[in-house]
């Protein structure tokens, strides 16, 4: 009898081990990751892992082309991306009807879908995208804004860079997506462009364009060219004589980093000041 019980409480002991060692292998989210407050996850989906950035760019699908080809739409912002791991026996046409659906009684307006594998929406200033594998999916959200310059070029150190090397890349000469308008946010650093050269009235300039490559070369060499002409026409509203300047653009001719990566692409798009003879 002695040893019958004995019996029963190991079986007890393994059953309750065996127990204990399941829920501690239960599936979980990724540590510190939650969903979008904006649209709910696939029922029984797993965040496998997420990011977020105060500021960065991302690429969504926005149109195709007379051609067919996928043109894609270059935003920056507050960046959110999550990786989902679905249920067994999800398919990927599930997984992209029920967020179809949901982006639509959200709100959202589709402005770009391939079924069954991508959706790109936005609402307002908020877009939103869908890489669907119905295995597991990819969800980007990205907020569009205006980065908070942080780092700022003054005239000195503008004059110090073109004296050494002959030439400074500028990041803080900001424009709408697309086109050659100057953003408001980009005043401060083109006053102190116009500072230096009051400063140093024997300095002449190069203000050259460089685009990524996102697009075709034809289009990009056109932008190039039409923005280095706005930052020209903006410093001689400001009082710098045109004959100290001349625009020029090189398109996604002159890369610095690889265009593979948004942040390549990031280092690529920029305005130049070439010190001209």
């Amino acid at each position: 009898m002695k040893q019958t019980r004995v019996a029963v409480l190991l079986v007890a002991s393994c059953i309750f081990t065996l127990n204990a060692f399941a829920q501690d292998e239960t599936p979980t989210d990724a540590e510190g990751c939650k969903d979008s407050p904006l649209i709910t996850r696939m029922p029984g989906s797993l965040i496998k892992s997420c990011e977020n950035k105060e500021f960065d760019q991302a690429e969504m699908p926005a149109d195709k082309d007379a051609e067919g080809n996928i043109q894609q739409k270059t935003l920056e912002g507050e960046l959110h991306t999550w990786d989902y791991g679905t249920r067994a026996g999800v398919s990927e046409i599930q997984v992209f009807r029920n967020f179809e659906t949901a982006l639509k009684q959200a709100g959202f307006s589709i402005v770009f879908e391939q079924s069954p594998g991508t959706i790109t929406a936005h609402k307002g200033n908020t877009w939103f995208m869908l890489d669907n594998k119905g295995e597991f999916y990819y969800q980007t959200v990205i907020t569009v804004k205006q980065m908070t310059q942080e780092v700022t070029a003054d005239a000195s150190s503008i004059a110090d860079e073109l004296n050494k090397s002959g030439h400074i890349a500028l990041y803080g000469i900001h424009f709408e997506s697309g086109k050659a308008a100057i953003l408001p946010d980009s005043e401060s650093v083109l006053g102190e462009i116009a500072k230096m050269l009051q400063q140093n009235p024997d300095v002449k300039i190069s203000v050259e364009g460089h685009t990524d490559n996102v697009g075709s070369a034809a289009s990009n060499q056109a932008l190039s060219e039409k923005r280095a002409q706005a930052v020209v026409t903006w410093l001689t509203s400001h009082g710098v004589a045109a004959a100290r300047l001349k625009a020029k653009g090189w398109g996604q001719s002159k890369p610095l980093a690889d265009n593979g990566s948004d942040e390549g692409r990031g280092k690529n798009r920029r305005v130049e000041l070439v010190k001209a003879s």
